[in-house]
């Protein structure tokens, strides 16, 4: 989840990014001296010779670190190294020996890149991607994106871009290699769940202006209403989409969360707010054990209005805040499939001068009934597949069911 904050606590799910500070050396020396906040408060009180045991201390246990250091620094066959690398792998295996991957390190292209599509709009193919795995992994491709159109599907995995294998890179780096200036190709070789063989795609680049919420009328007065994402624009394009469908005389409405994987939680509370009028809507638990509660808002636009919300397995974080909410306050019917389970808050943190970010997980969050959904996720109301068949003939079972319960709501 994401706070618009300068911490940046953030509910996106599937990059994960790390620490930089300085040369490696600067970096280091901070982590020796200052491993911690409350390790600062506390030398700063101590005596000279608490300090002194302390450097010590973390002398002795940073000597293999710089032994290495100096043996790939004589010995490496291919010299000059590169030591501005060479720190950010090391910040990079630090935090993945954490076993989150919701933890880690970005370098600040990567970071750019990344935080690009919570501010509005960026160059690229539009499509929502996983870097946590081996390969880069399409999750769903945006509305009227090239992506769409070229046929991309969910699950889709990349191992080749412009004829270059990338299935030994890092998918953060593949991914840099698949954004680029607009009105520029670039071929995919896609390896596709239950196609035996890959095949290429080629793609044109394009701005991607990254309109969150989308709406309109299905038959019956029935409002559909889809949210991709929870960013900067997301509240005021719902409240300005309800206004405009809650003046028709509805029947009910659709709240379309699928593949939606997440977003600022500030956000998630405001979108909350507009189905549920009053009430904790979430509970963030800290390491600690202590629990932060967050409430609804209140003037919300569509609090009354019988109301279905679709998920599935590319629903995360921010949408399985909001239909976890909705869920235990009975105040709609969830219907699809399982979530991804992302019930962890990750704090992104720009370094200064521009030098990348931290992205530490530092909370959970909790439905309104204290449940857990990380690495569980949310279970509908209603499950409805959606095959690949269905999908290939234009056939959305999961919208389907969303209609025929708001038709038969009294």
């Amino acid at each position: 989840m994401e706070s618009k904050n300068t911490g940046r606590n953030i509910l996106l799910v599937f990059v994960a990014i790390v620490l930089l500070a300085g040369t490696f050396s600067g970096g280091v020396l901070v982590g020796w001296i200052l491993p911690s906040q409350t390790s600062l408060e506390s030398a700063t009180t101590a005596t000279p010779s608490a300090v002194d045991i302390q450097k010590a201390a973390l002398d002795k246990l940073f000597a293999p670190f710089w032994e290495t250091w100096q043996y790939v620094h004589e010995q490496y066959i291919d010299q000059p190294v590169d030591d501005t690398k060479l720190m950010q792998g090391a910040i990079k295996g630090m935090l993945e020996s954490l076993g989150d991957k919701h933890t880690g390190y970005m370098d600040p292209d990567t970071y750019n890149q990344v935080t690009a599509p919570l501010d509005g709009s960026y160059e690229g193919i539009g499509a929502s991607v996983d870097t946590t795995g081996d390969l880069l992994t399409i999750i769903s491709a945006m509305p009227d994106s090239p992506a769409e159109a070229a046929g991309l599907k969910p699950g889709d995995a990349v191992i080749k871009v412009n004829g270059a294998d990338v299935t030994q890179s890092d998918p953060n780096v593949v991914l840099k290699s698949v954004k680029g200036p607009a009105g520029t190709d670039v071929t995919l070789t896609i390896q596709r769940i239950d196609v035996p063989d890959p095949f290429d795609v080629t793609i044109t680049r394009q701005k991607i202006e990254l309109k969150s919420v989308t709406s309109k009328m299905e038959d019956g007065n029935i409002a559909y209403v889809r949210i991709s994402t929870f960013g900067e624009t997301t509240t005021a394009e719902l409240k300005n989409a309800l206004s405009t469908l809650m003046a028709q005389n509805l029947k009910g409405l659709i709240l379309d969360l699928r593949y939606n994987n997440g977003g600022y939680l500030t956000t998630a509370i405001e979108v909350i707010s507009q189905f549920i009028p009053s009430g904790v809507v979430m509970y963030e638990q800290e390491q600690n054990g202590e629990e932060t509660a967050y409430s609804a808002e209140p003037g919300g636009l569509a609090t009354k209005i019988p109301l279905v919300v679709l998920v599935n397995e590319g629903s995360a974080s921010a949408s399985e805040i909001t239909a976890g909410a909705i869920q235990d306050f009975a105040r709609g019917t969830i219907v699809g499939v399982t979530t991804y389970g992302k019930g962890s808050v990750q704090n992104w943190i720009p370094l200064d001068s521009n030098q990348g970010a931290v992205r530490i997980t530092v909370a959970r969050w909790l439905t309104p009934k204290h449940r857990q959904i990380n690495e569980t996720g949310l279970t509908p109301d209603v499950v409805v597949e959606l095959t690949q068949a269905d999908f290939e003939a234009g056939i959305d079972t999961q919208l389907n069911k969303a209609i025929e319960i708001l038709s038969q709501a009294e």
